[in-house]
């Protein structure tokens, strides 16, 4: 009967997964065949809809495919590239009636991301367009982007405090020597701080000193962008003494908002889109308040980048660099490099952009990256490095192959440092009776030794290596940047500056974004920066992403859920912070790989956490709460 039942079991396994099966390849073919259709969509008289629903970022990430079907909500990511090439293309559009900003469930971005997005919003804003900004509660990131608009709108049950950069960050050193683990870390650079949630319980002197001027540096530059573009918001009193004004408005901080001069108009969503009806026009669904809206994917689908001009190849190094090959929002090693690779084979490109926004990584993966790049300079092709709102250690690491480097006055860059973390469990084995032995036949054998310990040679090795691998990154440095190796040795040690710190102390050349970068490198190919086609060396996004991007939320449903107030952005605050340990876990015992790695860069724009990591940090925060 157990054979049986067993038998039983297998079948209907095997028949759910071909129903499984046959479902994904229905879907998949009606999603094929719906996107199938050839030319944009007609774009009719309205309000372009731009909603930035989760964080906004250089290159979103391929959606997982599995995430929408399990139930789950599909976390977004929008392309800041599109973001400002919608507003920048409304700004003379007759069709274009107002620019609506959505920022209800924004995330945030790096500074430097979130400042260019903001600069586009203030020029559709002085062309003379209506710029109407709505959420329940906005954060710093987000005020910046709305304090641009024509008309900053807030829920009346919302309400805005700013934070500020800054925060708490886990540190694990207890926990770890509780359970008996040793973690054996190999590092070089004074501030090279990735490794002491391992090894500290809190955070070092010169960690915290470099900490405090970096984030005492993007907060002040956010402070001065947000009274230029709203001189009349009284951000220093909210900054200064919060709690007290909270008290004096009843508690009522909405009203205290609007007092201040942070907000216009308060009002729910149908009567903020009541107001957009009046300007845009009324839309064709039945419900109040509905304005003729354009959603933004329609809009840039109906403006795409000029083509006819000499070839300009850009390609984006984005996310955690890592071995191999990788999705969008990921920059694989293997991946960039067969880019930039068939990018050159067809032997039409005049010069090649590097876009950096990432925090490194693998030093093998930084490496190849770096390579795939000199092939470009060795056909005679000029390399310009343009920097976006991060470019640290790995990042920095590619970049030192470009003939000129472009970076904001706010983006993160430097963390020139390198580090390897390895654990092994000797000790926490010991705990529950277990013990390793063995044979050695030379000082290396077994090594690295996880159940028995490492061998002084291994530890000697590994720390020479990481010696040697620092060295290597200062002299790639130095001649990058036309340095001695003891100048780059100063202001290296793995420390992370902001944008405008580090031109002044010669890690970048210029200011400027990505438009900058890219008439730089025409120039210095000889042609005409007013027709160059930008050819953007990007992996095609595969099928399963686009079909899970159908279970995502509509970016232009305006019915959607509130972003949520004060109480609710903290409680999403907290299970990050579970996730974040969960990813940290993952990554100690991951492998021996060398790093060039930045950890402060994490704290400035908090990645969404992978989903098997949310799933493990909500259910062990649930458990908590039943204790």
């Amino acid at each position: 009967m157990k054979l049986l039942r067993g038998a039983w079991k297998l079948l209907v396994g095997i028949k759910d997964f071909m129903v499984l099966a046959l479902l994904l390849m229905f879907f998949g073919i009606l999603f094929a065949a719906l996107n199938a259709r050839p030319g944009a969509k007609t774009i009719t008289p309205g309000a372009l809809v731009i909603d930035l629903d989760g964080r906004v970022v250089e290159q979103p990430a391929e959606v997982d495919p599995f995430a929408g079907l399990s139930g789950g909500e599909v976390l977004r990511e929008a392309s800041a590239r599109d973001v400002i090439r919608a507003l920048d293309t409304a700004r003379g559009d007759a069709r274009v009636k107002a620019v609506v900003l959505d920022l209800d469930r924004f995330a945030g971005g790096y500074p430097a991301t979130v400042a260019d997005v903001a600069s586009a919003v203030r020029r559709v804003r002085d062309s003379g367009k209506p710029v109407l900004a709505y959420a329940t509660g906005y954060i710093d990131s987000s005020y910046l982007i709305a304090a641009n608009a024509s008309e900053v709108w807030m829920n009346p049950l919302g309400g805005t405090l700013f934070m500020g950069p800054g925060g708490s960050q886990l540190y694990y050193k207890g926990l770890i020597d509780k359970l008996g683990i040793n973690v054996h870390v190999y590092r070089v650079g004074q501030f090279k701080s990735a490794v002491e949630p391992y090894t500290e319980t809190q955070q070092s002197a010169p960690a915290r000193a470099a900490s405090e001027a970096l984030y005492g540096t993007l907060f002040s530059q956010w402070r001065e962008a947000v009274a230029k573009a709203r001189p009349r918001a009284k951000i220093a009193d909210l900054i200064a003494r919060p709690a007290e004004l909270v008290r004096a408005a009843g508690g009522d901080m909405a009203k205290m908002n609007v007092d201040l001069g942070l907000v216009d108009k308060l009002g729910d969503r149908t009567a903020f889109e009541a107001r957009v009806a009046r300007l845009a026009g009324a839309g064709t669904a039945k419900r109040a308040g509905s304005f003729a809206a354009i959603p933004m994917k329609d809009w840039v689908a109906a403006n795409p980048l000029p083509t006819g001009g000499s070839k300009v190849g850009v390609v984006t190094v984005a996310g955690e660099i890592v071995d191999g090959k990788a999705k969008a929002g990921t920059a694989g090693g293997e991946t960039i490099a067969k880019l930039i690779r068939d990018g050159l084979a067809k032997n039409d490109l005049k010069a090649l952009v590097v876009r950096v926004d990432s925090p490194g990584g693998s030093v093998m993966a930084s490496e190849q990256i770096r390579q795939a790049v000199l092939q470009a300079k060795a056909k005679g092709l000029p390399v310009v490095i343009s920097m976006g709102g991060l470019a640290a250690s790995g990042g920095y690491w590619v970049s030192t192959a470009g003939d000129t480097i472009f970076a904001e006055p706010n983006t993160i860059t430097g963390s020139i440092g390198i580090f390897a973390v390895l654990p092994s469990f000797e000790n926490a084995l010991a705990k529950i009776g277990v013990t390793a032995d063995g044979v050695r036949t030379t000082p290396l054998s077994g090594q690295p030794d996880v159940f028995r310990g490492f061998t002084p040679e291994l530890d000697a090795v590994l720390q020479s290596s990481i010696d040697a691998g620092y060295m290597r990154f200062i002299n790639l440095v130095a001649k990058s940047r036309r340095m001695t190796p003891a100048r780059v040795g100063e202001i290296a040690q793995g420390r992370v500056w902001d944008g405008g710190t580090a031109r002044q102390i010669g890690l970048v050349d210029r200011f400027g974004g990505i438009d900058d970068a890219v008439a730089e490198a025409a120039r210095r190919a000889k042609i005409d920066p007013a027709a160059v086609e930008r050819v953007y060396l990007d992996r095609p996004v595969s099928w399963q992403a686009k079909f899970a991007e159908t279970f995502a939320r509509d970016p232009d449903d305006a019915n959607d859920a509130a972003g949520g107030d004060a109480f609710a952005r903290i409680a999403a605050d907290r299970r990050a912070v579970f996730a974040q340990a969960i990813a940290d876990a993952r990554r100690l015992v991951r492998g021996p790989s060398m790093q060039v790695r930045c950890l402060e860069c994490a704290a400035l724009s908090p990645a969404a956490p992978a989903p098997a990591d949310r799933t493990i940090a909500e259910t062990l925060l649930a458990k908590v709460l039943q204790w």
